[in-house]
């Protein structure tokens, strides 16, 4: 069928698909998944999720009068900080009903994304790492660069604690803890930790997240 080889198509150039009618309501599924790609073009063995993809498939989405709801599926390592937070932004300022669920992990920039959704859920066994803003590469080491670090820091901590009931507090606590990672400056947080720390709304599955999907799109009527 025509419409199957489209589909099939936007699965795979687009890792999305627009689930047929169950119970009256259409729903867009995306997938975020592996290193979130900005400006810099990633290896191609590394599998990435472009922003250039992602943006313009949300405003679609946003406009399509046959979607009703959007679901996001999240299993990302981060990556482009700027890439990452303007998918989030977008993704924050739909009006159509939104849900992330995170499988496997929702890690660094993840995290911004996962809470970004109108409502948030969490697989049992995903991970979420949260840890200062990194940038690789040449770094000119002047007081400007350290300050422009902490401003984006500063939008990442603004925007997390404005999308959850993470208390900013607890969250930058988080994030500069050591002697957790062995490595590295950070928190690792797993599915019911997520919920508790006020991160996450809820720990669950598919059916949960299209379930709440299913009753926002029919309260909207």
């Amino acid at each position: 069928m025509p419409g199957d080889k489209k589909e099939s198509e936007q699965i795979r150039e687009m890792g999305s698909a627009t689930l047929p009618g169950a119970r009256g309501n259409n729903i867009h599924c995306l997938t975020i998944v592996g290193q979130i790609e900005g400006h810099q073009l990633l290896p191609v063995e590394t599998k990435s999720t472009k922003y250039e993809h992602v943006m313009p498939q949300l405003a679609a989405i946003e406009e399509a009068p046959d979607i009703d709801g959007l679901l996001i599926l999240l299993n990302t390592v981060g990556g482009d900080i700027e890439a990452g937070l303007g998918i989030a932004e977008l993704i924050a300022g739909m009006s159509k009903p939104t849900v992330s669920l995170v499988l496997g992990g929702g890690h660094s920039i993840g995290v911004p994304l996962a809470v970004a959704a109108r409502r948030s859920i969490i697989a049992p066994t995903a991970a979420m790492t949260i840890h200062p803003v990194r940038l690789t590469g040449v770094v000119i080491g002047v007081s400007q660069t350290y300050d422009y670090f902490a401003k984006i820091q500063e939008r990442i901590v603004e925007f997390v604690t404005r999308r959850s009931s993470v208390e900013r507090e607890r969250f930058t606590e988080m994030m500069l803890r050591t002697g957790e990672l062995a490595a590295d400056v950070g928190t690792v947080l797993y599915g019911a930790e997520a919920v508790e720390a006020g991160l996450i709304d809820e720990v669950g599955g598919l059916r949960d997240a299209l379930g709440w999907l299913h009753g926002e799109i029919g309260r909207g009527r």
